[in-house]
């Protein structure tokens, strides 16, 4: 139904600051009813500036339905940045099967938001951080012992069943129940909560706050609601960088990373003094097969193109030695110069990924079990072969 001006639902929220007033819209990114009170407060207000919870990438992204044509995932390997895709792949898929039982695609809101203001004439500003930033600090914050229970529930999110209509958004938009959600996420995983819930909601508060004009309309997403509307009255201006900034790998992993390579290669040197070239030779081998042939049944399990296969069993004893590349990386790049993904499959991949036939059948998630699979091989090798040369340069 319509809202008359200054006769909003309790999913707006009315900031008066001493510059300006903004308009809080909290929505869920998959309800029909949250789009059309974006597009009847935007109407209303004729605000002089549109806040979006979105950065320019994933507005790109809502925005062009053919962006996967313009999608370089070879530039994607060489960057390191399969395991995001895979990330934002999931989050995505879990909104779009969300969205798709009522009728609407995640970002209807947003989208609808920035139409509106377009046709107004009135500017629109991409308040949200880059989804990169925060998923790296939301990894990098995450402790080793929690980081498999936020995986486990990644991969969950793919099968779940969960039956949603309006009349349950509008239970989830309510303050009480995402309180009481991210107090559990909070509970469960503080850090990674910090990340992906505290930071934003300073960030996002600091660019709205930085938006042109007096009256400004804010689309965040509901959960950002009761942070937000907390921290915008604080300066939190000195912390923006630092929140935006993906942390560095710390010294004593980097030191982790090359030291046991260097063990590896030591002690073959040593088992060669020791017990001669015919031995130093022996355990040579055995690290090149206990490396390959693990990586390479992975690239096999993962249906890989033969040359990814045969780049598995070659790649991982070397990159097994150093980590600045897995040999995951480098079957990624093979199976995707081999076997690439047509468009047909990028636009299906919101449904494939959600059915366990379908991350064979699709190509584009063929390279991510290519990517995981043999990486994981290369892993399981790195151990053996260790366990073994270790265990050879201190027989008697």
């Amino acid at each position: 139904m319509p809202f008359p001006k200054n006769s909003y639902p309790d999913d707006v929220a009315v900031i008066s600051l001493t510059d300006k007033t903004i308009l809080l819209v909290g929505t869920a990114h998959i309800s029909r009813q949250s789009a059309d009170l974006v597009e009847q407060v935007i109407a209303n207000e004729k605000p002089d500036t549109v806040c979006i919870e979105l950065d320019e990438k994933r507005f790109a992204a809502l925005a062009n339905r053919k962006r996967w044509q313009n999608l370089d995932l070879k530039e994607i390997i060489r960057k390191k940045q399969l395991s995001t895709l895979l990330v934002n792949l999931i989050l995505a898929s879990y909104q779009k099967k969300l969205g798709g039982k009522l009728g609407v695609m995640p970002g209807t809101e947003l989208l609808r938001a920035a139409r509106i203001a377009e046709e107004n004439n009135i500017p629109v500003e991409l308040c949200d951080r880059e989804v990169r930033v925060t998923l790296r600090r939301a990894w990098h914050a995450t402790s080793l012992w929690k980081k498999g229970y936020l995986i486990a529930s990644l991969i969950a999110s793919l099968f779940d069943t969960t039956e949603l209509d309006e009349e349950k958004l509008t239970e989830l938009r309510s303050k009480d129940v995402l309180s009481e959600l991210m107090d559990e996420l909070g509970n469960a995983l503080p850090d990674t909560k910090r990340a992906l819930i505290d930071e934003r909601d300073i960030f996002m508060a600091e660019k709205i706050k930085a938006a042109a004009g007096h009256r400004i309309v804010a689309v965040v997403g509901a959960g950002h609601m009761e942070g937000m509307q907390r921290v915008i009255r604080e300066d939190n201006r000195d912390i923006i960088e630092e929140i935006n900034t993906i942390p560095p790998v710390s010294k004593l992993w980097k030191i982790a990373g090359w030291s046991i390579p260097a063990a590896i290669l030591l002690s073959i040197a040593a088992i060669g003094f020791r017990q001669g070239a015919g031995e130093a030779a022996a355990n040579a081998l055995f690290w090149v097969l206990a490396n390959g042939i693990p990586s390479a049944i992975g690239a096999v399990l993962a249906w890989a193109h033969p040359a990814t296969i045969i780049s598995a069993f070659a790649a991982a004893p070397i990159t097994s030695l150093t980590p600045v590349i897995g040999a995951g990386y480098v079957c990624a790049f093979v199976q995707v110069m081999t076997r690439p993904p047509v468009v047909k499959e990028f636009e299906n991949v919101g449904t494939d990924i959600g059915r366990i036939r379908g991350w064979w059948q699709n190509k584009l998630l063929r390279i991510f079990l290519v990517f995981i699979m043999t990486g994981l091989g290369s892993s399981i090798g790195t151990w053996i072969g260790g366990y073994r040369i270790f265990s050879n340069l201190f027989q008697s």
